[in-house]
C-alpha cells in the first residue's frame, strides 16, 4: 500500500508542445539534436523521471497526436503514466471561433485546458526549452514538499543574459522579486533582442529601450498545485472578448500568474538552480544546442543513449 501512496504523491510534468514554431520554420518539439535522435523533450522527460516526476502530460494539437504517441509512449512505458491534452483553435466558446486563425491561443489557454487531466502538484514547461537536470531536481523536491491543497506556487528563475538567441528576438517573462524571494509581478516581454552588443526590448509603443542583462526572467517553468486552476478563466474570457479580430494575440501563463499574485491567499516562490538553460527559437540556434548536448553527454551528465 505504501508503494501506491508514494506513486500518488509524485508530481506531474506538463509539457507545452502545441506551438507552431513559426520563427524556427517547423515543429521544434519533434526536431532531433543528437545522432541518437533525441528531441529536447527527451531530455526534459529523462531529467523529470530522474528527479521523481511520476506522470507526463503532453499538451499538443490533435494532428500531432500519432507522432507524439509513436515517439514517447514507448519510451515511458512501464516508467510513468502518460496523458495527452489537445489545445485546438476551437477549444473556446463558439462565439470566439475565427476560421482565419491558425495560431494557438497561447500558454495560458494551454494551462487551463489541463484542468481535467492534472489532479496532483505539477510543473509546466515549454517543449522546446532545455532546462537542465538540477532545475528539475529543485522543482520536483519543492512540489513533493508542498500540500496539494495549498496556494503555494513557484517558478524557476533564470538570468536574461543566459537565455538570449544570437539570431533574433525572443519573448521572456520579466520577473519582479521581493527581498524574501517571492514573485511580486511578471510581465511578458514579447520582443527582447541583442542590438549592437546590448540587450533591448520593445515598449508598449514599439520603441526599443534597454533592459538589464541580469534581469530575472521566467522561462515558463512553473510549479503549481491543482488550486491554480481556480484562476484564469475570467481573464481568458476577457482576453477573447478584447481580441476577437486579432489573429495573433496570445493568452500567456504570466497573465494568470499576475491574477494569482493579487490573491491574498496565494504566493509564488522564485526558485533558483545552477542549471544552464538553452533552447531553440531560430533554425540557426540548432547548432549551438547540438554542441551543448554533445558536451553534456561527453561529460557523463547524460548517457549516450537515453532510452
Amino acid at each position: 500500500m505504501k508503494i501506491q501512496r508514494d506513486k500518488m504523491e509524485k508530481p506531474t510534468l506538463v509539457i507545452l508542445a502545441a506551438g507552431m514554431g513559426s520563427r524556427y520554420g517547423g515543429l521544434k518539439q519533434m526536431d532531433t539534436f543528437t545522432p541518437e535522435g533525441d528531441t529536447i523533450i527527451d531530455f526534459s522527460i529523462y531529467d523529470g523521471l530522474q528527479a521523481g516526476f511520476g506522470k507526463f502530460v503532453f499538451i499538443i494539437r490533435k494532428r500531432f497526436e500519432k507522432d507524439f504517441k509513436d515517439i514517447f509512449n514507448k519510451k515511458l512505458e512501464g516508467k510513468a503514466e502518460v496523458a495527452y491534452v489537445y489545445q485546438e483553435l476551437d477549444s473556446v466558446p463558439e462565439r470566439y471561433i475565427n476560421p482565419e486563425r491558425v495560431k494557438p491561443w497561447g500558454t495560458g489557454h494551454a494551462l487551463l485546458m489541463a484542468k481535467e487531466t492534472v489532479n496532483e502538484n505539477f510543473a509546466i514547461i515549454n517543449g522546446d526549452d532545455f532546462y537542465g537536470k538540477e532545475a528539475f531536481e529543485v522543482m520536483a523536491k519543492t512540489l513533493m514538499a508542498t500540500d496539494k491543497e495549498s496556494y503555494q506556487f513557484n517558478t524557476m528563475a533564470y538570468l536574461l543574459k543566459n537565455t538570449i538567441s544570437e539570431h533574433g528576438y525572443v519573448s521572456r517573462g520579466e520577473c519582479s522579486v521581493n527581498e524574501d524571494g517571492f514573485l511580486t509581478d511578471v510581465t511578458e516581454r514579447t520582443h527582447i533582442e541583442k542590438m549592437d552588443g546590448k540587450l533591448m526590448r520593445k515598449d508598449d509603443d514599439g520603441n526599443f529601450i534597454p533592459i538589464d542583462e541580469n534581469t530575472i526572467v521566467s522561462m515558463n517553468f512553473w510549479g503549481f498545485t491543482p488550486k491554480c486552476f481556480n484562476f484564469g478563466n475570467r481573464l481568458f474570457e476577457e482576453f477573447l472578448e478584447a481580441n476577437k479580430t486579432n489573429l495573433k494575440a496570445e493568452f500567456y501563463i504570466p497573465t494568470i500568474v499576475n491574477e494569482i499574485l493579487k490573491s491574498d491567499e496565494a504566493t509564488v516562490k522564485v526558485l533558483k538552480s545552477d542549471a544552464k538553460w538553452f533552447g531553440v527559437t531560430y533554425k540557426e540556434d540548432k547548432a549551438i544546442v547540438e554542441k551543448a548536448i554533445k558536451d553534456l553527454k561527453e561529460q557523463g551528465v547524460y548517457p549516450t543513449k537515453l532510452w
